[in-house]
């Protein structure tokens, strides 16, 4: 290849799950290549607009959207926009000329992607799941290669392109430039006490927060262990006002968002979480023991997926969220507890970490551009 500038799009988001690893390979590909150009390509009003160009990119949004199975009628406008995503990124390809187009799932790298392939722009599919998504599975075919984070993918894919990189983390987990005292006086907490982090994520997850709210007697009754409760942007002043109902729960740390997470994750004996791809690639990365309750309100189930593919190798116990107001916090209470337990969930989930993911993605986006 000559010595041009590397340009490469990278299309995707929608949730923190795929902005993530798509921040991860960009800031990889640039180390690896200081003069490449990498543009985003995302849905507009979707968190990767803001996300992205905080992280020092730029990024242009197509108008696409998911498509609604409740309400088939709504389709209609998602169609619509649709055609108008393909229209736009013809342009955005036509006026950046990428050497190659990566997508790491979400509603904008469908239409990228698709359009990329017509213009024989090689394109590279990351997919962090343990059940493909539908976009992804019908791009596979125009894929050079797919980048996975779990054994047996070939159900999904073609067996010859499937590559086993990981799930890029979130760099700024690994940074470890404080003490755990300092952790603790940073949430305010007792480094005496076992700590439990329940992560809802940015925006919260009502069955977690009903499930802490159902069990305040049982919390506020065992105050050698201390939880720290993320209930999400959109939660939070409701869960207070409940709170404030009720007899105080000195134990128990409410927050609507969680910037420092590398510190709450070095002082938590356990979290609580949904079964993101992402966060489990973190989980097994820190070595952190998780109770996990997969959200039923995303595509083909895949985190219920995620969540089995771990607990069935006793790398994490698994609570269905229909079951998770009843049983979570007791079962998080038992096992924050148990040693044996907690050590042998750290030893198994840490078989799962794949630290070099990003750099590794990267290689391989680089390779298939120099051997165009």
């Amino acid at each position: 290849m000559d010595n041009k500038p590397l340009k490469v799009i990278v299309s995707g988001g929608g949730t923190g799950g795929h902005i993530f690893p798509a921040i991860s390979i960009a800031n990889a590909i640039k180390e690896l290549r200081p003069d490449a150009s990498i543009l985003f390509v995302g849905a507009l009003g979707r968190m990767e607009m803001v996300r992205v160009p905080e992280a020092g990119y730029d990024i242009v949004g197509l108008p696409v959207m998911g498509f609604d199975r409740k309400h088939i009628l709504k389709n209609i406008k998602v169609l619509y926009c649709l055609m108008c995503s393909r229209r736009r990124a013809r342009r955005i390809l036509k006026d950046f000329r990428p050497d190659i187009a990566v997508g790491v799932g979400g509603y904008a790298s469908g239409p990228v992607l698709k359009e990329a392939a017509r213009k024989n722009i090689p394109i590279v599919i990351q997919e962090q799941n343990s059940y493909a998504g539908v976009t992804n599975k019908l791009l596979s075919k125009d894929a050079r290669i797919i980048c996975v984070a779990y054994q047996g993918m070939e159900r999904f894919f073609p067996a010859d392109k499937i590559v086993i990189t990981g799930n890029p983390i979130r760099q700024n987990l690994l940074v470890k430039d404080f003490d755990k005292n300092q952790a603790y006086l940073n949430f305010g907490l007792d480094p005496s006490k076992r700590t439990i982090a329940i992560l809802g994520g940015s925006l919260g997850a009502r069955t977690m927060n009903e499930s802490v709210l159902s069990s305040l007697e049982l919390i506020r009754n065992n105050p050698s262990v201390q939880f720290v409760w993320q209930t999400g942007k959109y939660y939070f002043e409701e869960m207070i006002k409940r709170l404030s109902e009720t007899e105080p729960v000195p134990n128990l740390y409410p927050l609507d968002f969680i910037s420092q997470m590398n510190m709450l994750y070095s002082i938590s004996d356990l979290v609580i979480s949904r079964a993101g791809a992402g966060s489990i690639s973190e989980f097994a990365l820190l070595e952190k023991p998780v109770i996990l309750v997969p959200s039923p309100n995303v595509a083909e189930d895949h985190q219920t997926k995620n969540a089995l593919s771990l607990s069935d190798r006793n790398a994490a116990v698994y609570i269905p969220d229909n079951k998770a107001v009843e049983e979570l916090i007791p079962a998080a209470l038992n096992l924050v507890c148990d040693e044996d337990k907690l050590k042998s969930l750290t030893e198994n989930i840490k078989q799962f970490a794949m630290p070099d993911s990003a750099r590794i993605i990267a290689e391989k986006v680089l390779s298939i551009v120099e051997n165009k």
